[in-house]
């Protein structure tokens, strides 16, 4: 679905899940935050199970007063059970709390697994249960921000047809957008989500250590507005928004970023050319990078940022484009 939000304001009441009781298994980071925005909508959430300390602080922080108990206990009180525990430990935990018969007839069953859709429920379902599941596209941090991020927030959505308005009205509710995913495509979903959001956070987390070993005193300051404009040109336009020197061909450059990454920070150069690699295939694919300059930032990259003795520390050929030519962009080194 990619209608905005205001659309979905004219649901008809009678397709607007009535308040409930509600439950949380796993009072990790997303739990008790969905379980605080479903309050603010009018729902009451009754109990939450968690075993860690950092589990019953996040508890008593954004779910006050609501009893910490164990999983069965959880799902004898809720009419809608939120299911937020890692993805690998879900489908036991589905086979588990069904074995046991704590999964009633008629009880919202929820997940919130991007990896997984409905499927993974299906002990739950043949227990009687309806199946949702209902994956934010948010990084959460356990705090009471998090309630906060969801406005707007994008929620992968994946459901029966006959409980689609009831999942989607429940995503509304706590401030999201749902976006319809289908079954089999769930993993596929979750992996892009993944290469964008957490693979991110390694880059910026990397680059602002370099930063401080070159001396750069606020990574922090330096990076914001630099890593904002490159995002936002990024999200607008794709592949067209790609600068630096790999977009250039600037292959004595990236040779040289290449050494320096060796002497300092050698964990680091593995990451930097298959970043490297993916993107000079990107560029070229799509006419930003010119063939006669790719082959010697190829060179580089295969052999592993080493250059041929032969070639010009610039790594430009003769045949080069012209200094003015080089595109305008955010990445700051475009000159």
């Amino acid at each position: 679905m990619n209608a905005p939000h205001a659309a979905h304001e004219s649901l008809d009441p009678r397709d607007r899940p009535a308040r409930l009781t509600v439950g949380v298994v796993g009072a990790g980071r997303v739990g008790p935050a969905l379980a605080a925005a479903l309050r603010l909508a009018g729902h009451r959430p009754v109990a939450v199970s968690g075993v860690s300390d950092a589990s019953v602080r996040r508890a008593a922080t954004l779910l006050p007063d609501v009893p910490l108990v164990t999983p069965a206990e959880v799902l004898a009180r809720a009419e809608l059970v939120l299911l937020t525990v890692p993805d690998d430990a879900l489908p036991g935990l589905v086979e588990g709390l069904a074995e046991t018969g704590a999964v009633r007839p008629g009880q919202l069953i929820v997940h919130t697994s991007g990896r997984y859709g409905t499927r993974v429920l299906e002990p739950a379902l043949r227990a009687g249960a309806l199946p949702l599941a209902l994956h934010p596209a948010m990084t959460f941090t356990g705090t009471s921000v998090d309630v906060q991020r969801l406005a707007g927030c994008s929620f992968g959505v994946t459901a029966p047809e006959e409980l689609r308005l009831a999942a989607e009205a429940l995503v509304i509710e706590m401030g999201g957008e749902p976006e319809w995913v289908a079954e089999e495509a769930r993993p596929l979903y979750h992996a892009a989500l993944a290469l964008g959001a957490n693979h991110l956070v390694t880059l910026v987390a990397q680059s602002m250590e370099l930063l401080r070993t070159a001396g750069v005193e606020a990574p922090d300051r330096m990076l914001g507005p630099l890593l904002g404009a490159a995002l936002d040109n990024a999200l607008r336009s794709g592949d067209a928004a790609l600068t630096g020197p790999v977009a250039r061909g600037d292959a004595g450059t990236v040779a040289a970023h290449v050494a320096q990454l060796r002497e300092h920070a050698p964990q680091a150069v593995a990451g930097y050319l298959a970043m490297a690699r993916t993107t000079a295939d990107r560029a070229l694919a799509h006419g930003l990078l010119k063939p006669e300059l790719a082959e010697d930032l190829l060179d580089v990259l295969a052999d592993g940022g080493r250059p041929d003795s032969g070639r010009p520390e610039t790594g430009r050929p003769e045949t080069g484009r012209p200094d003015d030519d080089a595109p305008d962009g955010a990445g700051g080194d475009d000159r």
